[in-house]
């Protein structure tokens, strides 16, 4: 490896205990997967998106330090909104100090809020609604159906958004994803705004539901991409909770109890960053070890939990792989 830039030294001279500890173990024993020729899911869940995760992460993607991806609806289609109307969101740093009346507020001026900041439903939602809708509907006339990410890389390669954007290119981990067609899985796509959108096409007799490949068909998807790249083994990197991991995670047991295939590897490396709580009956609060229960981890994967804010710890995991 080359010398280590700033942030890699400084993560290999203070991150030495506790959560600093756990983080910097993460990041070597995920360059560890890396080296010896293993794939690495990574999972988005939370909001990552709206909170710019695309300005590293778009070069993980770039350096194929990441090979397929799961993430929500929200987060596939944010990094698209955050592209065509950034200088229209609003920063609401005081938050917290928010009545049920500011929150109307910003209802009626079209701001949906997102922890400090603000999405603006007219630039960013409606932007894109115009062209993802006639994407649909061309897919639909000529007979195809497609996975949601699919239907949004063909809108960002088409060159249709070119006009509107208002980021450098590079920051939209979407637009590098498209770029290489990264394989992806978007469980519960529904419930996203484009998600809703779509159902309401649907619901006027203006689409067709079976035009949009579904989450089973999802798993099967990828049920099939892990057979056929796990050899040296398949890594995980779950970035917050709920569907965007537990979707993926599961392809595994199926394979080997359901389909019997019994040869089936366990996942090789699994890390999650959660600030939840650890608990009983939590997904997002497991300790790494239930899942062995579940036939999910090997006794000897190597498993890391980072209890921290993702929005300050992936950055830093992502700067340590990339060695910036």
């Amino acid at each position: 490896m080359n010398d280590k830039g700033n942030i890699s030294t400084f993560i290999d001279t203070y991150f030495l205990h506790f959560n600093a500890a756990a983080l910097a173990d993460a990041a070597k024993a995920y360059n560890e997967q890396l080296e010896n020729d293993a794939k690495m899911l990574v999972s988005l869940a939370g909001a990552m998106s709206t909170a710019e995760i695309g300005k590293i992460f778009s070069e993980m993607i770039r350096q194929d330090k990441v090979h397929i991806i799961s993430c929500t609806g929200a987060n596939l289609e944010e990094d698209i909104m955050n592209l065509v109307a950034h200088s229209h969101y609003k920063r609401i740093p005081n938050y917290r100090d928010l009545t049920p009346q500011d929150e109307w507020d910003l209802l009626e001026k079209g701001l949906n809020r997102v922890t400090d900041t603000c999405i603006p439903e007219e630039e960013a939602f409606r932007k894109l609604q115009h062209h993802i809708f006639k994407i649909w509907k061309d897919a639909e006339d000529n007979n195809k159906r497609y996975f949601p990410h699919e239907f949004m890389y063909t809108l960002l390669l088409s060159g249709v958004l070119e006009d509107a954007y208002e980021i450098d290119l590079k920051d939209s981990w979407m637009y590098a994803a498209a770029q290489k067609n990264l394989p992806m899985v978007v469980p519960g796509w529904e419930d996203s705004t484009m998600g809703n959108i779509f159902a309401s096409y649907v619901l006027k007799g203006e689409l067709k539901a079976s035009t949009m490949k579904s989450g089973i068909e999802y798993m099967t998807f990828l049920a099939d991409w892990y057979t056929k790249n796990s050899a040296n083994g398949i890594g995980f990197f779950q970035i917050g909770g709920g569907i965007a991991g537990d979707f993926p995670i599961c392809v595994v047991p199926m394979l080997y109890q359901d389909i019997e295939q019994e040869n089936t590897p366990f996942w090789s490396y699994f890390c999650q960053i959660s600030d939840s709580t650890t608990s009983y009956g939590s997904y997002s609060g497991a300790v790494p070890n239930e899942k062995i229960t579940w036939g999910k981890l090997d006794i000897n994967t190597p498993k890391f939990i980072i209890e921290s804010d993702a929005t300050i710890v992936a950055p830093l995991v992502f700067a340590y792989i990339l060695n910036v």
